[in-house]
């Protein structure tokens, strides 16, 4: 179930990149959906797009 305030969905992607993912999230000590959430918002930011609403948070812990 998503969190209050967050929406769900559903993403397809080989089992290689799910499993560098939650390799990257257990050394940062994350679960793997908030790595993931880590990964686009710096990939967002790097490429200059700034999110809006409440949600917006930096990715090293905002």
């Amino acid at each position: 179930m998503a969190s209050p305030g967050k929406r769900s969905f559903l993403i397809r992607m080989p089992p290689e990149l799910i499993e560098a993912i939650e390799r990257a999230a257990s050394s940062d000590l994350r679960s793997t959906n908030a790595e993931i959430e880590v990964l686009l918002r710096e990939a967002l930011a790097r490429r200059g797009v700034k999110l809006k609403g409440k949600g917006d948070k930096s990715p090293g812990g905002g």
